[in-house]
C-alpha cells in the first residue's frame, strides 16, 4: 500500500468549520505537524478538502 507524508504548512484559523474537523481528522495540530497515512479513498478526499492548508508528499 502506498503512504503519503502530509505536513500542515497554513493555519487553520479562519478556516470553516468542516475544514478544522478535516485537519484534526488527519491528525494536524498546528503548523509544521506532520503524519504519515496510508493512500484510501477517504485520505483522499480530505486531503483534496484541506490541499490549500497542507504539503502531501509520497514516502518511499
Amino acid at each position: 500500500m502506498k503512504k503519503v507524508k502530509i505536513t500542515q504548512v497554513r493555519s487553520q484559523s479562519r478556516k470553516s468549520d468542516k475544514q478544522k474537523a478535516t485537519l484534526v481528522a488527519l491528525g494536524l495540530r498546528g503548523i509544521g505537524d506532520v503524519r504519515e497515512h496510508t493512500i484510501t479513498p477517504q485520505i483522499e478526499g480530505m486531503i483534496r478538502k484541506v490541499a490549500f492548508l497542507v504539503k502531501v508528499e509520497e514516502v518511499k
